[in-house]
C-alpha cells in the first residue's frame, strides 16, 4: 500500500522508498528523514478535502509530504495491538 493512501490513523510499518528515476532526490531526501524499511510511519491528518498536504508521523517527527512525495513510500499496514 502506497502511504498517501493509507488510512488516517492507522499505525504502518515502511516497506520501501520508491525511486522514480534515476539518481531521484526527493526519493533519497525521504529516506534521509527516516522513511527506511522497517520504520513505524502513520498518516495523522490530510489538507481540505482530502488534499495536499499530509502530515505524515515517522517514529516521533512529523512531516508535511505533497500527496506524490507520500506515494513514493510503500508501507505495511501493521494489526492494532
Amino acid at each position: 500500500m502506497r502511504l498517501s493512501d493509507l488510512p488516517k490513523g492507522s499505525p504502518a510499518v515502511v516497506d520501501r522508498v520508491d525511486d522514480a528515476h534515476l539518481d531521484d532526490v526527493i526519493a533519497q531526501r525521504l529516506r534521509d528523514l527516516g522513511f527506511v524499511a522497517g520504520e513505524p510511519v502513520r498518516l495523522v491528518a490530510r489538507g481540505p478535502l482530502g488534499a495536499d498536504p499530509l502530515l505524515i508521523q515517522v517514529g516521533s517527527t512529523r512531516f508535511a509530504l505533497r500527496r506524490s512525495e507520500a506515494a513514493r513510500v510503500t508501507v505495511r499496514v501493521q494489526e492494532a495491538a
